[in-house]
């Protein structure tokens, strides 16, 4: 990978994907092994699941915080996601991270991905898809943090968030964390082609 030159501003790149493709699993990687990348580090009112650590994983917060949050004009973007919990990006980390010249990273979900894109279109927004579905099925099955009925709503959800792909700028397969998460890193030191 190529270092960013100090005369190029720094790069915010979006990552989506459908539940269980492993949006996780790339941005632990890229935080072990590329630590000149910023993560952004997102609010959720779900419970923390087993290993997640406040902070690092998500900001964990009861709804009435995030409620006031939203109030204050607090996100970047927000959503309500497969009807239960809330999740959000705070605008001031990031915006701090750019300013300080740190290329950064925002792991969202598919509605976050479109609300960013009309507050900051200058982004590169990338989609990142399984190898297959029956893969995608069986990463989530295989997490075992979600009820029979809980991955009945992501998969159907997941289905529609990857016909989705084509609103994006990258689509980068993950079939290798770390051949992924390389690919993703080196968009960050690429600049975008003049657009039409």
């Amino acid at each position: 990978m190529t270092p960013m030159s100090s005369a190029e501003a720094p790069r915010l790149v979006v990552l989506a994907g459908p539940t269980a493709v492993g949006k996780g699993t790339i941005s632990a990687y890229v935080r072990t092994h590329f630590p000149q990348v910023w993560l952004s580090v997102s609010m959720t009112t779900r419970p923390k699941r087993p290993g997640e650590v406040d902070g690092v994983h998500y900001h964990f917060v009861a709804e009435q915080e995030f409620q006031r949050l939203i109030d204050a004009g607090e996100f970047l973007e927000y959503a309500q996601v497969h009807g239960r919990a809330y999740y959000g990006t705070p605008r001031g980390p990031v915006e701090r991270a750019l300013a300080s010249g740190r290329p950064a990273l925002l792991e969202i979900d598919l509605q976050g991905a479109r609300q960013i894109r009309e507050t900051m279109p200058e982004a590169l927004f990338v989609f990142l898809e399984p190898p297959s579905w029956d893969e995608l099925v069986r990463r989530l099955v295989g997490r075992g943090t979600e009820t029979e009925e809980e991955r009945t709503v992501r998969l159907e959800t997941a289905k529609r968030e990857l016909a989705a792909a084509s609103e994006f700028d990258v689509v980068i397969t993950n079939d290798d964390v770390r051949r992924a998460s390389e690919e993703l890193v080196s968009l960050m030191s690429s600049r975008p082609s003049a657009q039409s």
